[in-house]
Formats: structure tokens, C-alpha cells, sequence
């Protein structure tokens, strides 16, 4: 029963992120349970005819410590509320590197924004929300921050 688990956020820090993190932060505080924030991060490697991209060490470590200061950042915001907060960063594929750090830190629920696109947005960015809610073992519950705000104004 995920109420016996953690709570797991992954946060890409847009503004669904934030609503996501606001809410599982909420679950968490409310069922005493520890709230896990994560971040998937991405090291370019696409190759290009004619073009030699080779990244350099130096690249790569700024890229994942520019990820780690922002996810430190966002547990910073969060740390006001009395929940243990850890963080996981992770560099891939978001929705796989997400659904294996909810069964490395035994999960029990995934609360996660989403930008709610629809049509040919939704079909060439993909939607990692989706991926998840259809492959994940355990409960997903998606905010998109609109609905989060709304919920939140008029309380």
C-alpha cells in the first residue's frame, strides 16, 4: 500500500513541476511519509553529418552540477515543512530513469506534473506523464498547475 512507502516527485522545474512538488509535499506532511525529489537530466549526443560533437568532461560536469544546484534548490524550497526531502539526479531517458528510481527508493506513489498538451505538441515532444501513468506498478497521480493553483486560490 503506497501509504506505507515514499513519495516520489520527479520535477523537470516548470510550473506543473512546482505544483506537483507542492502537492506530493502536501500528501507527504499529511500521511508522515518521506518525500523523494528527482531529476532527470540530458547530455546531448546526437551526431550530425559533417559536424564532430565531442563533449567535453568539463561540459558534462557543469551540465550535471547546473542539474544538482537546481534540484538542491527546489528541496531547499520545500524543507519548511517538517518532511524528510532526499533527492535523487539521474542523467536519460526521463520516463525510464523515473519509473527505476520509484522501484530503487521503494515508492509508493508518484505525484508529478503535467503540461497537458494535446495534438501535434503532445505528439512530437511526447509526453513523459503519460509513459509513466501507462507503465508504472504503482499509483500516479498527475497536476497540471492550473487546476493545482486553482484548488490552492481558493482555500
Amino acid at each position: 500500500m503506497w501509504l506505507e512507502k515514499k513519495i516520489l516527485v520527479p520535477t523537470d522545474f516548470s510550473e506543473p513541476a512546482v505544483a506537483a512538488a507542492n502537492a506530493g509535499l502536501e500528501l507527504a506532511r499529511e500521511f508522515h511519509l518521506p518525500l523523494v525529489l528527482t531529476h532527470v537530466y540530458g547530455i546531448p549526443g546526437q551526431k550530425y553529418a559533417g559536424v564532430d560533437l565531442n563533449l567535453t568532461a568539463d561540459f558534462v560536469r557543469s551540465v550535471e552540477s547546473a542539474a544538482r544546484a537546481a534540484l538542491n534548490e527546489e528541496a531547499a524550497r520545500l524543507s519548511h515543512a517538517g518532511v524528510n526531502i532526499s533527492v535523487v539526479l539521474s542523467e536519460g531517458v526521463p520516463w525510464e530513469r523515473i519509473l527505476e528510481t520509484a522501484k530503487s527508493v521503494d515508492a509508493g506513489l508518484i505525484v508529478m506534473g503535467t503540461h497537458g498538451r494535446r495534438g501535434v505538441p503532445r505528439a512530437v515532444l511526447g509526453s513523459v506523464a503519460e509513459r509513466i501513468v501507462r507503465l508504472s506498478r504503482i499509483p500516479v497521480l498527475t497536476i497540471r498547475e492550473s487546476a493545482h493553483a486553482e484548488q490552492t486560490s481558493g482555500s
